[in-house]
């Protein structure tokens, strides 16, 4: 299985336009007009996009992710997966591969507010639900973040796809979760406190901080690392700081 990328700029246009001097006549042929209006369909479904993710104040990086204009239509040429594909819809696809960069499966990420957020398709029922296991260093300290977009910020970081994925038998030399600052979202409250119970490193986001995850921190100007190595902590230091956090 793989993956096509459909994900185009202005620059491919602009290119275009500056090899074919056939367009700054009108004698282009049908074939050269067809070319350069699929290229500006592209360029329009990128921009639609990116205007999404922007009105959601969400930053990308499009060389990590992928785009799908009928989401379902497309899953079903990777695994046969959706009987219905007549009310199909736009999503971002991110693709999960292991550690020997082999594509194990994918989510659908929704860019309308009415839609389930994320799907999740595997097309390696037993693989780990997890993005960037192809870009991580074993032998050194990994962080874990919840969403794949917020992964893209940190060095050497993976993210959770799911709430069974387990990381205890990949041999890290050492982990970091970061979870989102929100201290009163109970299913976040119970991750931390588990993984602080279980002698991890967790992150703990201080109260000078209002942006509630790694996204918002970029878009706001922020070094998230900055903040990652100053608010990492264990033990009964961990406790004690996300006894303070939760009550904020």
């Amino acid at each position: 299985m793989y993956l096509n990328k459909d994900w185009y700029d202005d620059k491919e246009i602009l290119k275009f336009l500056k090899e074919s001097k056939e367009f700054l006549t009108e004698t282009a042929s049908a074939q050269t007009r067809m070319k350069l209006a699929r290229a500006a369909r592209r360029t329009a479904k990128r921009r639609a996009v990116i205007n999404k993710l922007r009105a959601k104040k969400r930053k990308l990086n499009p060389e990590k992710f992928y785009f799908a204009h009928k989401f379902k239509k497309w899953t079903n040429t990777q695994k046969q997966t959706f009987r219905d594909i007549q009310y199909d819809e736009s999503r971002i696809v991110i693709p999960l591969y292991d550690f020997d960069n082999t594509l194990i499966g994918f989510q659908g990420r929704s860019l309308t507010p009415n839609s389930v957020k994320y799907i999740t398709v595997m097309l390696s029922e037993n693989a780990p639900k997890i993005y960037g296991l192809n870009t991580i260093q074993k032998d050194k300290t990994v962080y874990i973040t919840e969403g794949p977009f917020d992964s893209t910020f940190i060095p050497n970081s993976i993210a959770m796809c799911g709430a069974d994925a387990d990381v205890s038998s990949f041999n890290f030399s050492g982990i970091v979760w970061i979870y989102d600052n929100e201290p009163r979202n109970a299913e976040i409250i119970e991750r931390l406190s588990k993984a602080i119970d279980s002698g991890e490193k967790v992150v703990i986001w201080p109260s000078s901080i209002e942006q509630k995850d790694i996204n918002d921190l970029v878009l706001a100007g922020l070094n998230p690392m900055d903040m990652i190595e100053s608010n990492t902590y264990s033990g009964l230091e961990a406790k004690i700081k996300f006894n303070n956090w939760k009550k904020i």
